[in-house]
């Protein structure tokens, strides 16, 4: 097993796709796999967190437009303005409040092991993410009062994040204090096990997805729409809000785009109405198919342009699959 989940590292963005495929061609095994989403949630969580380098992230830290601007603008300044977009366009307000909670989660945990794969900078996305997941407690409640219409208490709310949230991160501070040898020389089995829990997540979010497209057609194709719409928005403003080299940007939009949607889904647990489950099952699809367009892209872009002055080990998404960020 240690040998072989490296493997699925440079296939992750093909892997993914195949993922969300299987749930919507084969409705009995994502219902098989939806019982271990809190699991994969958890899994996705903890190996972003065992994968921090400090040096990395204190350069990331050193400047604030990453480090503070930018969680800033995925945690409070994105759903606020999707809130506004959704009232101009006239959203139904469950649908409404499910795209400003789905845009109030932080980046998608696996975020930075995607970015990796895609060998672009994963060390953005990982700081990024940490700081965005310590301001989830408090900003997602808020932005879901903001919303209105959800039956669960904001400090409720706030509770049940920071105990998903809170538990990662204690079982990461422990294996890095007690196993920082072995986490250091297997970092690749690390982020073969995230990218293997994206895949079982990505599979068990498909679950009555396929009923619900079949009984409201009409419904799945908006919210399919809006997901798309959103994420592919995201990203591009993500990539070009900031200045910095060509893989840095894409990074920055994939921190954007690309939200840990199951996090605000597992806390929500019975609050989430069909209509909201659904939207959130939606946003699954540009989260894990993206990537694999976005790969084709970069080896087109690669192939167009051989002289880019990075060397060709830092543009193979093999040669990052060992690599620590």
């Amino acid at each position: 097993m240690r040998s072989n989940l490296p493997r699925l590292i440079p296939r992750g963005p093909t892997l993914l796709a195949l993922g969300v495929m299987l749930g919507l061609l084969f409705p009995a095994l994502a219902e098989l796999a939806r019982p271990l989403m809190p699991a994969a949630i958890f899994l996705i969580v903890l190996g972003t967190l065992l994968r921090i380098d400090m040096i990395a992230v204190v350069a990331v830290f050193r400047r604030p437009s990453l480090s503070v601007f930018l969680p800033c603008v995925a945690m409070i300044a994105c759903p606020i303005l999707a809130g506004i977009a959704a009232h101009l366009i006239g959203l139904a307000p469950e649908l409404a409040l499910a795209l400003v909670l789905a845009m109030s989660a932080p980046p998608s945990s696996g975020t930075a092991a995607v970015a990796r794969m895609l060998g672009l900078d994963g060390a953005v996305p990982l700081v990024v993410t940490l700081l965005s997941m310590a301001l989830a407690p408090v900003t997602i409640p808020l932005l879901a009062s903001w919303s209105g219409g959800l039956s669960v208490a904001p400090l409720d709310l706030a509770l049940r994040l920071a105990l998903l949230i809170g538990g990662a991160e204690g079982v990461a501070l422990i294996l890095r204090r007690y196993a920082a040898a072995a986490l250091a020389v297997h970092g690749a089995v690390v982020d073969g096990i995230t990218v293997a829990a994206l895949l079982v997540f990505a599979l068990a979010t498909m679950a009555g997805m396929r009923s619900q497209i079949e009984n409201d057609p009409q419904a799945a194709i908006i919210c399919l729409a809006l997901a798309f719409g959103c994420n592919l928005g995201m990203q591009l403003g993500g990539a070009l809000m900031l200045r910095g080299a060509l893989r840095e940007r894409l990074a920055v939009g994939l921190i954007l785009g690309n939200r840990n949607v199951g996090l605000v889904w597992s806390a929500l647990g019975a609050a989430a109405t069909p209509r909201m489950a659904l939207y959130f099952a939606a946003t699954q699809l540009p989260i894990y198919i993206m990537p694999r367009l976005l790969e084709a892209l970069l080896a087109r872009s690669r192939k167009d342009c051989p002289v880019t002055g990075i060397p060709s080990h830092a543009m193979s998404t093999e040669g990052n699959a060992d690599d620590t960020i």
